[in-house]
């Protein structure tokens, strides 16, 4: 099962978080965390890993709706956004959240979810 939305752009990594974050204030979602995985991994375990931020984004009437569904859905957000270097560039990668109708089997979900969806695309999509 795929569970992410991704693209693959032509710019530096630190660029291309500065334009995630742009694309994703053009379609209503801001930016609530960022973890730096890279920092994180090196700092808590020793290891070295490539450049790996989580941009934990949310779209404040869209989580509202889905919280009037169900409360417990507050678990699956904020909708994490992906910002990692990659061997052939910089790839950005949106969790589905169509991943809230499959894990819940909640069919009330399903509106959120489509527009949450098409919102995350279109914002990937203006980064390519």
């Amino acid at each position: 099962m795929d569970i992410g939305i991704s693209v693959r752009v032509g710019v530096p990594f630190d660029e291309a978080v500065e334009r995630t974050r742009a694309a994703l204030k053009e379609q209503g979602f801001g930016v609530l965390t960022e973890i730096d995985m890279q920092k994180t991994m090196r700092e808590k375990l020793g290891e070295e890993t490539e450049r790996y931020v989580i941009l934990g984004a949310c779209n404040p009437p869209l989580a509202h709706r889905a919280l009037g569904v169900d409360r417990q859905i507050g678990l699956l957000l904020p909708c994490n956004v992906v910002v990692r270097e990659t061997e052939g560039g910089t790839l950005v990668e949106a969790l589905d959240p169509e991943i809230m109708v499959s894990a819940t089997g909640e069919s009330g979900f399903e509106p959120v979810a489509t527009e949450a969806a098409t919102r995350l695309r279109k914002a990937l999509d203006a980064l390519s």
